[in-house]
């Protein structure tokens, strides 16, 4: 079997670095709040191209804190709306609703996957005070556009940059760095992956990033000193150690990404199957390659048959899920068709030449 991501396999790359780090960690007995995730958060900070990165305990975390932080310092307030991509994953939307703010769904780019530029004015209100924008399957959701309208309207910019680390926005700026704010998640599976959960929050905003880093720990900037309601949310020294070594082949493996995306793209050949479309192979870090097809189910158990695991993200939109359930009227047709068609292809650093030569063989012969 050809699995989808061998998160074992890309981690024994580093096996030997990796087990001498964390020995390091074990034998020092410091294990929270240490240098090693001071000098990751330093490492990561220079490579998003951002004056801050604070670790946290993950992704969503990361997404809940910048919001909560907004609220702390009174730029937001509990109701007013936050407009986020109606097919994102469910975690941009919790963080949202998390902090009892209100998240207004617009339509994606059927082409892109990423947010319409020009369907967000409309969703604008005298209560909106964000645009989040996700960066899908590792490719830059940011526009001109939308950096025109949040300077129009006064809108905070959050970035979802939990599947595009090393992204680039027009050669210059990293994703992360593009907004006022950006959320990331090292979740094992991810380019940058942990051994476990993790996540960091990037600004260049000295007084969020003083408010995030209180809330992250209890609410407390000086020890046994509370001034927020805060959560317990930390980057432990053990997943950051592994991070920083990781971090330095990020962009290597990000390359071998896309010279395994462009085999797809040059030689998938079938009629049925639509493949992705790159404005700029720098903007995209293919954390996942994602092609649709109208027969997505006959295509997956054709493709299992033929020994080759494959992936939907997402089968079902947030405005489906039960935990939404008072959304369920709303009606997002490219979204939906979407999450109806989408299915994702094996993509990492170690897939191997003949493991990507069946993989696109099988998929031309499907009929």
């Amino acid at each position: 079997m050809i699995k989808f991501l061998d998160i074992q396999k890309n981690t024994a790359k580093y096996s030997g670095e990796i087990h001498q780090a964390i020995q390091k960690v074990v034998n020092s007995g410091w294990y929270l709040l240490g240098n090693e995730v001071k000098t990751f958060e330093s490492h990561y900070a220079d490579f998003i191209g951002t004056k801050y990165a604070i670790g946290v305990a993950n992704g969503l975390d990361a997404l809940r804190l910048i919001l909560r932080a907004y609220i702390e310092m009174g730029v937001m307030h509990e109701g007013d709306e936050v407009i986020v991509p109606a097919n994102t994953y469910i975690a941009s939307i919790l963080a949202i609703t998390d902090n009892r703010l209100v998240p207004v769904l617009v339509e994606p780019s059927l082409e892109f996957y990423e947010i319409d530029d020009t369907k967000v004015e409309q969703a604008i209100t005298d209560k909106t005070k964000a645009l989040m924008i996700v960066h899908l399957y590792g490719q830059c959701a940011y526009t001109e556009n939308i950096k025109k309208l949040c300077q129009k309207y006064n809108l905070k910019l959050i970035e979802d940059n939990a599947q595009a680390q090393g992204c680039y926005f027009n050669d210059v700026k990293r994703t992360g760095a593009l907004g006022d704010a950006a959320g990331h998640s090292f979740y094992p599976g991810k380019n940058l992956g942990a051994l476990g959960d993790a996540g960091a929050i990037t600004t260049d905003d000295d007084e969020l990033a003083r408010v995030v880093r209180a809330l992250a720990n209890y609410g407390s900037n000086k020890k046994y000193v509370f001034d927020y309601c805060g959560l317990n949310s930390r980057l432990d020294e053990i997943q950051a150690t592994v991070l920083k070594i990781k971090l330095k082949y990020l962009e290597k493996d990000n390359n071998l990404r896309r010279m395994v995306a462009k085999e797809y793209i040059n030689r998938i050949s079938n009629p049925e199957i639509i493949l992705p479309v790159i404005k700029d192979w720098n903007a995209h870090v293919f954390h996942l390659f994602v092609v649709r097809c109208k027969r997505r189910d006959e295509l997956q158990h054709y493709l299992e048959d033929r020994g080759i695991q494959t992936l939907i993200h997402y089968p079902i939109p947030p405005h489906k899920q039960h935990c939404y359930k008072n959304w369920r009227t709303f009606s997002f047709p490219i979204t939906e068709q979407i999450h109806r068609e989408i299915l994702s292809l094996p993509i990492s650093p170690v897939l191997e030449d003949f493991e990507i030569d069946k993989i696109i063989e099988s998929i031309n012969e499907f009929r």
